[in-house]
């Protein structure tokens, strides 16, 4: 802990927390990948956009979003009159940090005839580049409307793409990026693990890469890997994404066991986000006592990413036809 983060001897930091989420009239959020005990403090868990259209309906005057630094920016994009602050700052992600901005226009320019789907994984540069942005929960209700003719550039989630490509049967160009987290499961120990357990299913996000998904019996978001979580009809599940979400699980479901996806070495700590890890009591508390780190973002800069999460949204809930996509 660092100087400025140091409390005194003693201190309840659970409840100082407490106190200033109160005095800051602040709300918590905190993605499935957060530790256990910084799900359990937040005033709501959840995946990235889920948490900061939470957010956007409550009356508190400041969001402390416990994740990365691309899901506070999009809770800013969402809620630009709250204060929007990160526990720290270089909480980053590895699909944003392969899509420069520069680059992912360089890209877009040299591909005039198609459109930029986007995942929300990326920069909010790089949301006001694109078309539409998609979660893992919405991307294929919104591919689904898109007509087969459109050309898509999809970034920066090659594996996603790749997925949504084999299961619409598309084309796509797809961005190199890859989150090093899902890159990390071994098909090797997977099968293992299997072996050991043969009766229960996989269930897999599809930042995975094809070597994983293609063993999975559920392939889904993360919300989604929860709610298959809570229907599947056996005792024993293997979960193949980042495995601070088991919390949840065992939260909500104590009788079934579950049990997270091994790495190359097959009990690595290779797949916990470390970007998330930088996230911490201490950090959440300093952040609410501050206000800092706080993100901002540039007027004009917002409203241009946010036509694009506009787009999704609108999509998502299937009230765009194909003859509007030119709107869009």
């Amino acid at each position: 802990m660092t100087a400025e983060t140091r409390l005194p001897t003693g201190t309840d930091l659970l409840a100082e927390i407490d106190r200033l989420r109160k005095e800051r009239n602040a709300v918590i959020l905190a993605h499935y990948y957060q530790k256990p005990e910084i799900q359990d403090l937040a005033d709501f868990v959840g995946d990235s956009l889920q948490l900061s259209q939470m957010a956007a309906e409550t009356d508190a005057d400041v969001i402390c979003f416990s994740g990365v630094k691309f899901m506070a920016e999009t809770a800013k994009i969402l809620s630009p009159d709250k204060i929007v602050v990160l526990p720290d700052m270089d909480a980053g992600c590895s699909l944003e940090d392969s899509c420069p901005p520069e680059k992912f226009k360089a890209f877009r320019e040299a591909h005039p005839d198609h459109i930029a789907l986007t995942y929300i994984n990326c920069s909010t540069e790089v949301k006001a580049l694109s078309d539409i942005i998609v979660t893992s929960s919405s991307a294929e209700t919104i591919l689904a409307q898109i007509p087969p003719e459109q050309k898509i550039i999809f970034g920066p989630d090659r594996h996603l793409g790749g997925y949504l490509s084999r299961k619409f049967n598309r084309d796509m160009l797809l961005w190199p990026g890859v989150c090093i987290v899902h890159e990390a499961f071994s098909e090797t120990e997977l099968l293992k693990l299997k072996a050991q357990h043969p009766d229960a299913p996989i269930a897999a996000h599809p930042e995975c890469p094809p070597s994983i998904v293609d063993h999975a019996d559920y392939v889904g978001s993360t919300s989604g890997i929860l709610q298959f979580a809570k229907t599947f009809p056996g005792q024993t599940l293997i979960v193949a994404t980042e495995p601070h979400i088991i919390h949840q699980m065992e939260k909500a479901l104590p009788e079934k066991t579950f049990i997270g996806a091994p790495g190359a070495d097959g009990n690595c700590s290779c797949n916990v986000c470390p970007y998330m890890a930088l996230n911490t009591l201490e950090k959440i508390y300093t952040c609410l006592r501050d206000l800092e780190p706080r993100i901002e973002i540039e007027e004009g800069l917002r409203i241009q990413a946010k036509k694009s999460l506009d787009a999704m949204l609108t999509m998502a809930s299937g009230t765009v036809g194909q003859g509007d996509l030119g709107k869009v």
